[in-house]
């Protein structure tokens, strides 16, 4: 049997699926999965033990024949497609597909997630249903093993340590909780402080106390980094997701700009981070998240 999963990113989706992702592998033991994802998601996912294969979806434009050509190819031949992305481009990859069963919101699909609440609802229990739709009952708690193959021994670790997120998208910066307050935090901390974050945060990381490595990890090296934390405190990004789904202790930090009720990160079992929310985080206090600690 051959069977389509449809997932592209940002990496904090990414995550928020990897329950689903593995609970359609346990559902389908035998079966060939392919998953149909975005380049930059592509060396990830082919790390699970979810799929057999990936395909990089270019996602081309409507009138780029060629392109809608090779992605009707990537699209067809399939005998199930779990479409875990839901947005109007991947629902009109349904036709393109041929109409093959179908779990998903594509009008006309066979296993359509047909809440009506479906946009008001966490992407966990919106995934959760979607899959109960289409037959698979739960979203029990993946093993997130394979995530963790990376040596980081080269990185000298304090023994215990706290993890520090300060940074977000480039694009959105009102994500952020001020540097110089992650940097009064790291000073008040019970643990080193080890800040993680991309190469455009750097700069911004070397103003906070701790052993700083924004910029010089791949994913897999910060998955075990963030597996070996006792906390991570951090803005609404990709990073947070990895260290609760990894079921770190989290401190999340969200501005009005994000609605943690939709799109909070979530530990393993489902179960919640603390959640701190400001309109402006620069109105956040230092001694609010200190006092939250768990």
């Amino acid at each position: 049997m051959k069977i389509l999963v449809i997932k592209h990113g940002a990496l904090g989706d990414i995550l928020l699926s990897l329950p689903a992702m593995a609970a359609i592998r346990a559902a389908h033991p035998r079966a060939h999965i392919t998953l149909l994802t975005t380049r930059p998601f592509a060396p990830l996912l082919a790390a699970s033990p979810w799929f057999d294969a990936i395909e990089t979806d270019a996602r081309p434009k409507f009138w780029n024949l060629p392109a809608l050509w090779r992605l009707r190819r990537q699209l067809r031949g399939f005998a199930m497609v779990y479409d875990l992305q839901t947005s109007g481009r991947s629902s009109g990859y349904f036709t393109l597909a041929g109409r093959p069963p179908w779990s998903g919101i594509a009008k006309g699909c066979a296993f359509p997630d047909a809440d009506p609440a479906r946009e008001t609802t966490h992407t966990r229990e919106r995934l959760e249903g979607q899959m109960r739709a289409a037959g698979i009952a739960g979203l029990p708690a993946p093993n997130l093993s394979w995530l963790l193959r990376a040596d980081i021994s080269g990185f000298n670790l304090p023994e215990q340590f706290i993890l520090l997120v300060p940074g977000a998208a480039p694009h959105r910066p009102e994500k952020r909780w001020p540097e110089q307050n992650f940097a009064k935090l790291a000073q008040s901390l019970p643990l080193p402080a080890v800040i993680v974050g991309g190469k455009a945060e750097v700069e911004l990381a070397r103003a906070i106390p701790g052993l700083n490595l924004a910029g010089q990890t791949d994913f897999f090296e910060l998955a075990a980094i963030t597996a070996r934390a006792s906390l991570a405190i951090g803005n609404d990004t990709g990073p947070m997701h990895l260290a609760a789904v990894l079921g770190i202790p989290s401190v999340v930090l969200f501005s009005a700009a994000s609605d943690p009720a939709l799109t909070a990160p979530r530990y393993p079992d489902g179960g919640w981070p603390v959640i701190l929310r400001a309109p402006n985080l620069r109105d956040l206090p230092v001694a609010q998240v200190l006092a939250s600690l768990p």
